[in-house]
């Protein structure tokens, strides 16, 4: 190979690193961005003791209260839901999704 070659090919690997990098900047941001929405959205519809009952869960269970948010900001836009949402209501919800869930049993043999 050439030196011509070797530094076309660099220049290339250069160019697409660049732009790998561009396209992860760009979804980051995008994200950042959903997020601001969605949490001010979430400000909307909560009470500040429900937020905040919210926020403590999701360090405990981030995928679950992922999915709730997201849930809750749909029944709010579609009307199914008292704005602002209580922490009593919000404690109501959150019992009944837990007690959907199966509840697993280890039996020894």
């Amino acid at each position: 190979m050439s030196d011509k070659e070797l530094e076309e090919i660099r220049r290339r690997k250069l160019l697409a690193m660049q732009q790998q990098t561009t396209d992860e900047q760009k979804q980051a941001q995008a994200k950042r961005q959903l997020e601001a929405q969605k949490q001010a959205l979430l400000r909307q519809i909560l009470s500040p003791e429900a937020r905040q009952r919210l926020t403590n869960l999701k360090m405990v269970k981030p995928e679950f209260t992922e999915q709730l948010e997201l849930q809750l900001i749909q029944l709010a836009q579609v009307g199914k839901l008292p704005i602002p949402l209580s922490d009593a209501k919000l404690k109501e919800i959150l019992i009944q999704l837990q007690s959907r869930k199966r509840e697993t049993k280890i039996r020894r043999l």
